[in-house]
């Protein structure tokens, strides 16, 4: 199977790129990126072609390729795999606003092509046993859910609104609104949020307070920030905590690891646990080998996390509670 990657300009990319070298049967063809520089340097450390351009790269004869590009570069490249027939996994969040990220899933579909959105969090352990005993009843009826996201900044083009789209709210409301969905099956309806630069030097937002209603009655809290500093051991946490009416869960997704402490250095973080990026991929290479007509994680999961995202900057510019359905019409 032959994949793609288009631009670095993201700091998954790399991650997404050692998982395909691991995947037995993949061929990672090249490395497309506008940046020379940055394109050869990564083409060179994983033994691929460079691109300048990645109208080239896709010409290539590709199965699937993988957009790491800025938020406001995705439309534009996954549509352009999409003319090409090529299947496509697109980093989060799937674009800067619901317009695009809605003309993304269309093209897809019109093309036969999947559009899989770059959620990995799905697939680390404990976030797939809490989600296996949500649906065993364990629980009971889901009342409420608590959530963070609490990361650094990671400067760049990330604090560049007309490249981002946003700020901490946009970069980390998506993953743990994509979580809540799964693990309850439903949709958010309405979304209040008060949003603030408290932290970053950049005048951008690094940190949020949501309160999520969902269709089924579930309430939802979310802090989604760029906190933490640059000494903190590890890049930051995805933690969620459900309330159900036969018992109460808590999970943190990047709890595997180990308290390291040295008299020269001090406490280490030694992370041994799920390589959610390699699973994240090869759940995309399988998708396509199997010739299924829908990813697992889909461009309409995507789209709808945006859309929250969306939702909480909406809400704190009116100070008012905002609908979903304004927000996705």
């Amino acid at each position: 199977m032959k994949i793609g990657i288009i631009s670095f300009a993201h700091m998954h990319a790399a991650g997404y790129a050692s998982a395909l070298m691991q995947i037995e049967g993949v061929e990672l063809v090249g490395i497309a990126d506008p940046v020379a520089e940055r394109g050869q340097k990564y083409a060179a450390q994983f033994g691929t072609s460079y691109f300048q351009s990645y109208e080239d790269l896709l010409a290539q004869g590709l199965d699937g390729v993988v957009v790491t590009s800025e938020n406001a570069y995705h439309k534009e490249h996954v549509l352009a795999a999409a003319k090409a027939g090529v299947h496509v996994l697109c980093e989060k969040p799937l674009s800067t606003n619901v317009k695009d990220a809605q003309a993304m899933i269309e093209a897809c579909r019109a093309h036969g092509v999947l559009l899989q959105t770059a959620f990995p969090v799905r697939f680390n352990s404990s976030v797939r046993r809490a989600k296996q005993l949500v649906d065993e009843g364990k629980l009971g009826r889901i009342l409420a859910m608590k959530g963070t996201n609490r990361g650094r900044n990671p400067g760049g083009w990330f604090v560049e609104p007309s490249l981002s789209g946003g700020g901490a709210v946009i970069d980390h409301t998506v993953h743990v609104a994509d979580i809540m969905r799964w693990m309850t099956g439903a949709e958010v309806k309405e979304v209040y949020a008060e949003v603030d630069h408290l932290i970053a030097e950049t005048p951008i937002d690094d940190c949020g307070m949501l309160s999520l209603e969902f269709d089924n009655g579930v309430f939802a809290t979310l802090d989604c920030s760029w906190s933490r500093n640059k000494t903190y051991p590890v890049w930051g946490d995805v933690t969620l905590e459900i309330i159900g009416s036969a018992g109460t869960l808590t999970l943190n997704a990047i709890n595997q690891k180990l308290n390291v402490y040295r008299d020269e250095q001090g406490y280490s973080h030694h992370f041994w646990g799920d390589d959610m990026d390699l699973a994240l991929v090869r759940d995309f290479v399988s998708s396509i080998a199997s010739g299924a007509s829908e990813a697992s994680v889909t461009g309409e999961d995507g789209l709808q996390a945006l859309a929250v995202a969306v939702a909480a900057y909406r809400s704190d510019e009116r100070k008012d509670t905002v609908s979903m359905t304004d927000v996705l019409a």
